[in-house]
Order: C-alpha cells, then sequence, then structure tokens
C-alpha cells in the first residue's frame, strides 16, 4: 500500500475515534486477553509480534522483560554474539524469543529483524559517539576514528526503521525519543534526538513518540554517576554550580509506558507520551542526596562550563567515557517537561493532546523509594555497618 494511502486510513480511523484517557489494562500473568492462547501470560501467545531495536540498553532489558511476561512473540535485534544477549532470553518462555543479527549499516538486515512484525521499537540511543584507535601512514602513525557518530545513531537509524517500517506496512512503530531533544538545545546529543523525532514523523507519520527525562534506576548511568566520580576523582565536578533543574523518572515506569501502548497501540498512533518524574531537583540537590545514601565525603567543586568543556573534550576519548562535551552541555541546561502534571492535564482533548504517564493510569516512583536499593553498595562496608549486631 502507497504511503499516500496508507495516510488516508489513518487519517479516516482518526477522525472516527473517540480519544480517552482511559488506561488499558496490560493483560498481566494469570490473565487472558484477545485473541491469546494458552494459560495466560508468560506461558501463552498473546498473537501479537513485536521486534525491539535497543534491547540490550538499560531501559530495553525491562521492557524486554514485560514482553517476556505477557507472552508476546518478540525479535530482538543482536550486533554481536548470541552470546552478548544471553541474558535476555530467561525473560521468555521458551520459544518465545527470537534474536536475528543485523547491522545498523545494512538495511537488509534491519529488514530481516523486523520481519512480520505487528509493532516494532526503537530504543537505540547512545550517550557518547563511539571511537577506537585506527592505522593511518604519517606520524602518530594512529588516530581516533569514530564508529557511529550522534546523527548515524539517533538520526540516520532511526530514520531507516522508520522507512522499513512504512515499506512492510508494520502496523505500529514506537519510538523512543528525550525530553531534552528540542531545536534550540546545544547539546549535540540532545539535538540529534530531536532531528530523529522529526525523521521517524516524515518517514512513519503515526508513530508514538516516547519522550523520558532522565532515567534512574540500578543500571543507570545518572545517580551511579556521582557516586562512582567520587570514588575516580578528587573532587566532583558541578557544572556552573550544579544549578540546572532535572526531573528523573523511574526506568520501570517508562517500560511499563511502553508495555501499555504495545497493548493498545491503536489508541496511541500518532502521539507523543511525556515521562517524567514527580519532582524536579537541582544537580548539586542529587549530588548530595547521592552522598547521604553512600556516606562518601567527596569536594563538590563549583566548575565553569567553559573549564568542565575542556576537561571533556579529554576525557571523551576514553572506552565508556564518564564525562563528554554534549554531557556538559546536557548537564548545564534544565532537563524537565515543559509543563507542569496540571497544565498537561487542563490541555483539551485532541488529536495533538500530549499524554502522560498518569493518562496511562501510571503514578511516578518516588526517587527517594528506589535509590538506596542500589546505592548503598558504595558505602564501606556496606549498609550493614550502620546497624549494631554485625560487626
Amino acid at each position: 500500500m502507497l504511503l499516500s494511502s496508507r495516510l488516508a486510513v489513518r487519517a479516516a480511523t482518526t477522525a472516527t475515534r473517540k480519544f480517552s484517557t482511559k488506561a488499558p489494562i496490560v493483560p498481566r500473568i494469570l490473565d487472558r486477553v484477545g485473541n491469546e492462547t494458552g494459560p495466560g501470560g508468560r506461558g501463552s501467545d498473546a498473537d501479537v509480534k513485536v521486534a525491539v531495536f535497543g534491547a540490550t540498553g538499560f531501559l530495553g532489558r525491562y521492557v524486554c522483560c514485560n514482553l517476556g511476561t505477557n507472552g508476546y512473540m518478540t525479535t530482538m535485534g543482536n550486533r554481536g554474539d548470541d552470546m552478548e544477549v544471553r541474558f535476555l532470553k530467561p525473560m521468555f518462555e521458551l520459544g518465545r524469543s527470537k534474536f536475528e543479527f543485523y547491522s545498523p549499516r545494512d538495511r537488509d538486515s534491519m529488514a530481516e529483524v523486523i520481519g512480520d512484525a505487528d509493532i516494532v521499537i526503537n530504543m537505540i540511543g547512545k550517550y557518547y559517539e563511539t571511537k577506537a584507535l585506527s592505522n593511518i601512514e604519517k606520524f602518530p602513525y594512529l588516530e581516533y576514528k569514530t564508529n557511529f557518530t550522534y546523527k548515524e545513531t539517533n538520526v540516520d537509524i532511526a530514520r531507516t526503521i522508520a522507512e522499513l517500517c512504512t515499506e512492510m506496512q508494520v502496523d505500529n512503530l514506537i519510538h523512543v525519543s528525550s525530553m531534552a531533544a528540542t531545536p534550540d538545545t546545544t547539546s549535540e546529543w540532545a539535538k540529534s534526538k530531536y532531528e530523529g523525532e522529526l525523521a521517524v514523523k516524515e518517514a512513519y507519520p503515526w508513530a508514538t513518540i516516547i519522550r523520558p527525562t532522565q532515567l534512574f534506576g540500578p543500571e543507570d548511568r545518572f545517580l551511579n554517576w556521582f557516586a562512582n566520580a567520587a570514588n575516580m576523582y578528587p573532587v566532583v565536578p558541578l557544572i556552573d554550580g550544579g544549578h540546572a533543574l532535572t526531573q528523573p523518572v523511574y526506568m520501570a515506569d517508562v517500560a511499563a509506558v511502553i508495555e501499555k501502548v504495545v497493548d493498545n497501540p491503536e489508541q496511541f498512533e500518532g502521539r507523543q507520551i511525556d515521562c517524567f518524574g514527580s519532582n524536579d531537583f537541582s544537580y548539586k540537590e542529587l549530588a548530595q542526596f547521592v552522598y547521604d545514601i553512600t556516606g562518601q565525603e567527596p569536594s563538590l567543586f563549583d566548575t565553569p562550563k567553559s573549564v568542565a568543556l575542556s576537561v571533556a573534550k579529554l576525557l571523551q576519548y576514553q572506552g565508556r567515557p564518564m564525562i563528554t562535551p554534549s554531557l556538559v552541555e546536557l548537564w548545564n541546561q534544565d532537563y524537565i517537561p515543559p509543563m507542569t502534571q496540571e497544565e498537561y492535564d487542563a490541555e483539551p482533548e485532541s488529536e495533538n493532546k500530549v499524554y502522560t504517564m498518569k493518562d496511562l493510569g501510571i503514578e511516578a516512583t518516588l526517587i527517594e523509594k528506589i535509590a538506596f536499593s542500589y546505592m548503598h553498595r558504595f558505602r564501606e562496608g556496606g549498609h550493614f555497618i550502620l546497624a549494631k549486631g554485625y560487626h
């Protein structure tokens, strides 16, 4: 079917649909829904095929766990050896998961991942540009060569996936972007995420766009960053005093949002869903919060942005850099939703209404309830050292 014909069908469907903020019900382990066969949940066939790009990432592994729990047949794109993704296999019933090798520069291999999927989820992303040493003929005979740039990762790959979804007539596409993705951002990473959104909407106009703020959780590079920085460096830098605001969201809440969209994708076609936490914090407040948990006593250094950028330009060549120029820019600007929850709620129901987690029946998890469970490992002696009778 031609793109223009598909757009006409989508427009007719949208015009007749009654928009509702009632949260769709996500099937749980013992429930059966729709055309599902089997006892329900993990041991069943949900009669929906899902293709996932970015399955091994911080958010991706939790999304895959939800898909496996609810019996979705899931194909996960894999750029390496099968052993690298073996930790995902126990999340699925035997035969309900498939791992397909692909190269982001090979369009045909990406089409193999999508196959006959009903829904495609794109969570590909990288907070730094991957680099590797390469030989050159002249002195010093080595140079750093960029493997994938921000543009390639966040724009070109996203566009390719969206174009393939249109060509292969995939019913629904879920694209994970970022709340920081704005046209006027100074962060190269955030700007590429914005351009990626535009590319996806152009190639697949009815895609569902998920826009989270910074994610926190056990494997995050957010709260863990402060604790690791205290162990690695003599001082912990706070960009321009750490006064910029952020409103972090729990990664499991965002995974639950994606699961609800997968369960009822037609309701969210062409929609944007903003995901954010209950409270905003400055980076200085978050640093103090982390060190209250870990018991670390680093020196917090008010670092001018210009100095931080100079240091980041050197440290970005680490294997997994702690800081990059793009990250400095990102942490120097507010990373919060454009409206308060009340303002989102007051928006009239229409095709352009932006949904939030509240519209899907998901209450934001407080950072105070989760952080201790994975940050106490940085304490000397663990959490037992504070209790009598253990030492």
